[in-house]
């Protein structure tokens, strides 16, 4: 075989990244599934529930901060991140936040099927009686101006990278994770004034399981933004490349509107 046909072999001929083997998938999928094995003992109060939910979130967590790792090292020190791969990113980000609105859209379904036709087992009212609900005009609308600000920062910070504007980047997205954190610290604290539990029938199940997985989602944002700014400040986006942070920019806005879906369903019309 000549040196010229061995170079040829190991030529790509074509603008596909074709990756690497990784364990990481499966060790994220065990991961996740032990997570709800573990949220689901704790919630029911089995023994040492407690103990594999926090042990699987944990092991989620290094997961997602390894594989990013692994991703943000293919683009930014690798350049297989072509026009093409940027593409099917793209594409692979939309998949997801449309299988993240059919997974909201199952809790809003049984908060309707509950609060439009309430049976007769909670007194035939809604929100059943016993329940003391949270003032939608209190913290809830507060935490929808935080968001909806924290929105428009985020589009501001996504310009700025465009126009390459560093400064004004550096200092919106600052100026999101602060909103962030913010919006985060204020739901915990409405949990705790709140006079229901999870346990406490149709309306404590619906509400938590709603707000909070919204509440874990905003975690989830609040970390892909973070990590958005430690590249930003290293000079890993550009104007060219910065999927990364359009990716965290969308599922930001995803969370937006069904925070505003929320407030406007469970928190106002479900408390009238």
């Amino acid at each position: 075989m000549t040196l010229l046909s061995q170079i040829s072999k190991k030529v790509q001929r074509h603008p596909f990244h074709l990756v690497d083997p990784s364990p990481w998938p499966f060790v994220g999928s065990l991961s996740a599934f032990s997570c709800a094995i573990g949220g689901v003992m704790y919630m029911h109060a089995f023994k040492n529930g407690g103990f594999i939910l926090l042990v699987s979130f944990l092991s989620l967590l290094s997961v997602m901060f390894v594989w990013w790792r692994d991703v943000i090292r293919e683009a930014t020190f690798e350049g297989h991140h072509t026009g093409i791969v940027q593409q099917g990113l793209r594409y692979g980000i939309i998949l997801f936040i449309v299988s993240e609105v059919l997974f909201f859209f199952a809790f809003f379904w049984a908060f309707f099927h509950s609060s439009l036709a309430p049976t007769v087992e909670i007194g035939s009212i809604w929100p059943p009686k016993g329940i003391s609900i949270i003032n939608p005009w209190e913290i809830p609308f507060l935490n929808t101006l935080i968001l909806l600000l924290s929105g428009c920062t985020v589009t501001w910070c996504h310009h700025a990278i465009i126009a390459n504007h560093r400064l004004q980047s550096l200092m919106s997205l600052l100026a999101t994770i602060v909103l962030a954190v913010v919006f985060t610290g204020l739901q915990a604290y409405e949990y705790n004034l709140a006079d229901f539990r999870l346990s406490d029938g149709i309306y404590g199940s619906t509400f938590y399981m709603a707000t909070g997985f919204h509440g874990f989602h905003v975690f989830i944002g609040t970390i892909s933004l973070i990590i958005c700014f430690i590249r930003l400040s290293k000079y890993q986006l550009t104007q060219q490349h910065h999927f990364g942070f359009e990716s965290a920019a969308w599922y930001w806005h995803f969370v937006d509107v069904v925070w505003l879906f929320l407030f406007v369903s469970i928190y106002w019309w479900g408390g009238l």
